[in-house]
């Protein structure tokens, strides 16, 4: 059940964000949280609207000026892997599905995100199956993401 659950996700999600490298909404990305806050404080913190930096297309927001600052000086250290799309779904099936900005993982300095909502009524948060198997799907998500982003 959970398998064709998540295979379903995957499918109907991946549709609307094809073709995009970084998942924004409006333009937004990470759904308007901090990205220097998940590696600074392990935690996600929604950015002011009035702290925001463009790049690569996408507007980031920020939590504080000092943040800003890191960022700018330093964009890829900060920035999640895949896009923003959820590390699983890329492990899983090389899919860009959408994230939710409070279900994260920061390991080796590196944000990866996931998707955590309710699909078809069913709870689905997949950063559980990729702890259960994470070495397995980074390698995957890492060659997924190489590909897709060739593309």
């Amino acid at each position: 059940m959970k398998t064709s659950t998540l295979l379903l996700l995957s499918l109907c999600l991946a549709l609307w964000a094809h073709g995009q490298d970084v998942f924004t909404k409006s333009g937004i990305a990470i759904g308007g949280y901090d990205p220097v806050a998940y590696h600074s404080e392990n935690k996600a913190a929604k950015g002011k609207p009035e702290l925001k930096l463009k790049y690569q297309g996408a507007v980031y927001q920020f939590a504080s000026e000092a943040n800003r600052e890191a960022f700018k000086a330093a964009p890829l250290k900060y920035l999640p892997q895949y896009g923003g799309y959820c590390a699983y779904a890329m492990g899983k099936d090389g899919k860009k599905v959408e994230i939710n900005p409070e279900t994260f993982k920061v390991v080796e300095g590196k944000l990866y995100l996931f998707y955590n909502d309710s699909f078809f009524g069913v709870r689905t948060n997949t950063l559980p199956p990729w702890n259960a198997d994470e070495a397995t799907l980074k390698k995957k998500a890492d060659e997924n993401w190489r590909k897709l982003s060739s593309k």
